[in-house]
């Protein structure tokens, strides 16, 4: 897989460059490249506790950007998945520390435990005092002698730098640290392996599937379950997380494991706090990257009790914009709509015939949906039977809120419903030609009359014509065909569908900016749609 580096034996030491230098002057470094790779604050003065931390690369922005007031002292940076040197960890101690001490945060993985363990030792032999506390919050694998530090290190930082920060003494920060390690529990998922750099992906995980209980650097987890969506995927980790989770109330932290979209992890969120576990938890971090695995499309969930003193901290304000603030969850409480915008609802009516055949429409557009996606792909961003299908079912659950026997004013009713309910440009659209095709059916002009008159609406809104590579090519011909009954419309349409793959230049809507190499051979999808609606009307 190619990737955004240069030498694979540099990416280290150049991504520690690059976020020194955009730092602002926040951060500095050691004077140790490449086989000590220390990120320290440029403003430290050794006059309190000392908060080092760090461990494998690959987990940014953990650690270096979380180093700060407020937090980490300084982080100590291996290779990607591979914990630092003794003599790494030893030059981050020893820069950091003062007459106030030093606490060491360390992840439970062998190689940190015992490099940063022999560092401590080293630094206590000159004469330091140091601290080490071991995080293990991962709850996947419960049999495991050792178990797995992952995103809850994070509240390990935060607590911790809060109270270093302040000017508590040594004892006073590890005696909270600990008390949060022993509190905090974690959970991963993903539904892909990670992609170390320079290397080979693993495919471990089939398509379809979800691993539950993976580690931050891809070891394998606990089980593979079958993904059935977000939903279930969170309900699978709050059962794990429920289990060992008292009456008191949480902070939860919810870990974007380096390859989710912001969209996706909003969704999770949403999952979390509607869960039985969510009524526990008082406040979130997140959702962020904050804890990640290279580009793995995973998530994790951390959760801590809370207590008076840290929540405090938790809340306390920092710099470090990778720390994305703890927040009061909140119930929505929507507002009302703007005056001018609530709908003037039409008086309901009951038309059996119209009814079924706005049923028959509708349910051809929703069988449409994954056929118009695959070609609206190729030329565009692969949603044409998405928008379509999710108008079309809108309609019907409105159907028994429709005048479906007066037709006037059905057409402007219809154009309201897309308007509140069908996205893009295809929704306005819509709205505006069955608006038009309303008014001028209640001047007097017969149906085909009325549906044309909102097409030329339509026209001179949206600035389309025929040949302009839209749904106009076949929606035109369709209802000027209209009289001679739906089996010309159909062919009309089909003809009108099938020219629009001839054009090689869209002179509207999205694929106007598609080069013509994309566009050759494919129908436009408003089209076939139009001709693929007419069609199975006909049958």
């Amino acid at each position: 897989m190619t990737q955004f580096m240069n030498r694979r034996e540099n990416i280290v030491t150049e991504a520690i460059e690059g976020t020194v230098m955009a730092s602002g002057g926040r951060l500095t470094r050691l004077d140790g490249f490449p086989h000590i790779r220390v990120v320290m604050r440029a403003d430290w003065d050794k006059s309190r506790v000392a908060i080092v931390s760090g461990g494998g690369s690959g987990h940014e922005p953990a650690h270096a950007g979380f180093v700060g007031p407020g937090m980490l002292t300084a982080a100590v940076c291996g290779d990607v998945f591979a914990s630092p040197s003794v003599d790494a960890v030893l030059a981050g101690i020893l820069a950091a520390t003062g007459p106030a001490g030093c606490l060491l945060v360390v992840k439970n993985y062998t190689g940190d435990r015992l490099n940063f363990g022999l560092a401590a030792e080293r630094a206590r032999a000159f004469g330091l005092k140091v601290n080490m506390v071991v995080v293990d919050d991962d709850i996947a694998l419960p049999n495991l002698p050792q178990s797995r530090g992952l995103a809850g290190t994070l509240f390990v930082h935060k607590v911790a730098g809060d109270l270093a920060e302040k000017g508590r003494d040594l004892a006073t920060v590890t005696q909270a640290a600990e008390r949060v390690i022993a509190g905090t529990r974690s959970i991963g998922m993903s539904l892909d392996t990670c992609t170390v750099p320079g290397s080979a992906k693993e495919s471990r995980i089939a398509p379809g599937k979800a691993e539950l209980g993976l580690g931050i650097h891809g070891e394998p987890g606990v089980e593979q379950i079958d993904f059935l969506g977000a939903e279930q995927a969170m309900a699978a980790m709050i059962d794990k997380l429920a289990a060992q989770a008292g009456d008191s109330e949480y902070v939860a932290l919810l870990n974007n494991l380096g390859g989710a979209s912001v969209l996706e992890m909003s969704v999770l969120a949403y999952e979390l706090l509607r869960s039985e576990l969510g009524k526990k938890i008082k406040f979130i971090v997140g959702p962020a990257s904050m804890m990640t695995s290279l580009d793995m499309r995973g998530v994790s969930v951390s959760i801590c009790p809370l207590t008076p003193d840290d929540e405090a901290s938790l809340l306390s304000a920092v710099a470090m914009s990778a720390w994305p603030g703890c927040h009061r969850v909140i119930t929505p409480v929507a507002l009302a709509l703007p005056d001018g915008l609530r709908p003037i609802l039409p008086i309901p009516s009951q038309h059996p015939a119209t009814r079924d055949f706005l049923v028959k429409c509708c349910d051809i557009m929703i069988s449409l949906e994954s056929e118009l996606n695959a070609l609206d792909a190729k030329s565009g961003d692969g949603d044409t039977g998405s928008t379509l299908a999710g108008a079309a079912k809108a309609l019907i659950g409105a159907l028994d809120h429709l005048p479906l026997a007066d037709h006037t004013q059905l057409y402007r009713a219809i154009g309201l419903e897309f308007s509140q309910t069908m996205g893009g440009s295809s929704g306005v659209l819509l709205a505006i030609f069955f608006a038009a095709a309303g008014d001028a059916a209640s001047s007097g002009l017969p149906m085909r009359d009325a549906l044309l008159a909102g097409l030329a609406r339509m026209q001179e809104i949206g600035g389309a014509r025929l040949g302009d590579r839209t749904m106009i090519d076949a929606l035109h011909p369709a209802l000027s065909a209209l009289n001679e009954g739906i089996a010309a419309a159909a062919v009309a349409a089909r003809r009108g569908a099938d020219h629009t793959a001839t054009l090689s230049v869209a002179k509207a809507g999205r694929a106007a900016y598609v080069n013509a190499e994309k566009l050759s051979g494919h129908a436009d999808p408003g089209a076939e749609a139009v001709a693929r609606l007419f069609e199975a009307l006909r049958s």
